[in-house]
């Protein structure tokens, strides 16, 4: 009885949320988050579809968890970016790859005030590898799923950029013109989606830090490019208003943000596709390295009550709470 009413509780304030606040989110925002995790399960191969292809709407909504967390759980927010400029310089060859070596040079403060993704990463990594070899259905689902949205973030340049918001420049805004309002409007018509099939990693921390490392070194830009579209566009031209979510707000134009995606030529859809094709190696190597179990007899197959209960508690205070930690 109470796992039929929780489930019912859950549909509803869950439909609710969609409703309210669909396409609002941080990291690439709700529309390109669950979009990657959902395009990254057809790069599988079939020994892998036959969970993951039967479980695609789970996979594509709970993409967006991690974000979500952040308003409930203060340590959450390091977990989606690296300053790497204030860590290092270009080619940011000198960080330490090892957590152990980072703490050491940097202080654990330190890490968690700039940011801990790749190092999460290999931990996401390590959590996912043993709920395979466990054969845990559930943890399989939730850790896929929120490790699609680590390496997602990865992929973003602003995520490895102390200015990440373009609030040291005078482009506050930016983040969520490169990484929502850009793929919004035009991922549909533009973006090429197929990342082909999905590829073994045989050193997965140096696979991550190559991703992070690119995008540290594509946020000058990032930044730049918009700074010299900002300059060369009258105001009336950046911004337009639109109702979202039953609200008039400003956001900016669509003639702007597809002047700066042509100015960009095309690195948010690059980077897109190129985070596709990272999660389904991320799931893809996990599995490997378990040993390549059957995924199609597994235990713990359904949300436990007390599992119902957290995942309701995530909504809520998403819906009704403060984002802790640095607001992108």
């Amino acid at each position: 009885m109470l796992t039929r009413i929780l489930k019912q509780r859950l549909a509803v304030s869950f439909t609710c949320i969609l409703l309210m606040y669909a396409g609002e989110a941080g990291g690439w925002g709700f529309f390109a988050h669950e979009r990657i995790n959902r395009l990254a399960v057809f790069c599988l191969p079939p020994e892998m579809l036959v969970l993951y292809k039967p479980q695609l709407e789970y996979i594509r909504v709970h993409a967006t968890d991690p974000d979500k967390r952040r308003y409930m759980v203060a340590a959450e927010a390091p977990r989606h970016y690296l300053d790497i400029d204030v860590l290092d310089r270009p080619p940011y060859r000198q960080i330490p790859r090892s957590w152990q070596e980072a703490v050491a040079r940097y202080g654990a403060d330190s890490l968690q005030c700039n940011g801990i993704l790749p190092w999460h990463l290999e931990k996401i990594m390590y959590m996912l590898t043993k709920a395979f070899r466990e054969r845990d259905q559930q943890r399989i689902l939730q850790l896929s799923a929120e490790a699609g949205h680590y390496v997602a973030d990865a992929h973003v340049p602003l995520h490895a950029c102390s200015n990440h918001n373009g609030q040291f420049t005078g482009q506050t805004g930016i983040h969520g013109l490169w990484e929502s309002r850009i793929p919004e409007l035009l991922a549909d018509a533009e973006f090429d989606y197929w990342a082909g099939k999905a590829h073994y990693i045989s050193d997965w921390r140096a696979y991550v830090w190559q991703i992070v490392t690119e995008s540290g070194l594509a946020a000058d830009t990032v930044l730049q490019k918009e700074k010299r579209l900002c300059e060369q566009t009258p105001p009336a031209r950046r911004y337009a208003y639109e109702i979202r979510n039953g609200v008039l707000t400003r956001t900016y134009a669509e003639g702007y943000t597809k002047a700066y995606h042509q100015l960009l030529e095309g690195m948010t859809a690059r980077r897109m596709k190129q985070a596709i094709a990272a999660v389904a190696a991320c799931w893809y190597t996990a599995w490997v390295n378990a040993g390549q179990p059957s995924l199609k007899e597994l235990h713990h197959t359904s949300l436990t009550e007390s599992e119902l209960q957290e995942f309701e508690q995530l909504q809520q205070r998403w819906t009704q709470g403060r984002m802790l930690g640095r607001a992108e």
